[in-house]
């Protein structure tokens, strides 16, 4: 999880957060790039003193600076692509996990074990254990295999509410009306937090989620 003092994102517990966390250093290399090479020529451009009365358009250089943002773009459009087919991708789960959305808490149901449901509440500070974590703990947490394809089956009784994991890299908006699927991937074992990350009412950032693999 997050501490106070974390800058970057969190170690990632799925391939699919390995990936992402991949795919946005590689973007950050490029505007860092891009950031250095335009506050450059700005600088220059201050101890410039070259004039050219008769210069009307240089061909060259403009179409040089419209074919290089073009390939710079490609660079960021196609690994995103990519990113974006492999979060889709369902592969053979070996567990079905619903997670239906409330004002403002959590319901679950295991459908692949004798129809298993629960509700998952917020622990109250003042009844919170000493090793909790406040505002991120739950009553009844979701208990998942580790080194297992897991599905995930997101929906809203009420309004929208977001089953977000950063961990896992997983964020799936629960819709009234509507199933929303996703799938991961845990990799080691441990507890993960998430919260509710649509403004769904007053409450929406006291409904967490917390995973032990």
């Amino acid at each position: 999880m997050s501490t106070w003092a974390n800058l970057g994102l969190q170690d990632s517990a799925s391939p699919l957060m390995e990936q992402l966390i991949f795919f946005h250093d590689h973007a950050l290399l490029i505007l860092v790039m891009i950031t250095i090479l335009v506050g450059y020529l700005m600088f220059m451009l201050f101890f410039n003193n070259y004039v050219n009365r008769f210069l009307l358009h240089g061909q060259l250089i403009e179409m040089i600076w419209t074919i290089l943002p073009a390939i710079i773009l490609l660079f960021i459009a196609l690994p995103s692509l990519r990113l974006l087919y492999l979060l889709d991708e369902i592969n053979e789960p070996s567990v079905t996990l619903k997670s239906i959305g409330h004002q403002w808490y959590w319901s679950y149901e295991y459908s692949d074990f004798n129809n298993i449901e629960f509700d998952s509440y917020m622990i109250p500070t003042n009844e919170l254990a000493t090793d909790g974590f406040r505002l991120l703990d739950v009553d009844n947490r979701i208990i998942l295999p580790m080194n297992s394809q897991i599905r995930i089956l997101v929906t809203a009784a009420d309004v929208i509410h977001s089953w977000t994991i950063p961990a896992l890299g997983v964020k799936v908006d629960g819709t009234p009306g509507r199933l929303n699927q996703t799938n991961f991937f845990i990799n080691r074992p441990g507890l993960f937090y998430g919260q509710c990350s649509e403004i769904c009412g007053a409450n929406h950032s006291f409904m967490p989620i917390v995973i032990e693999s």
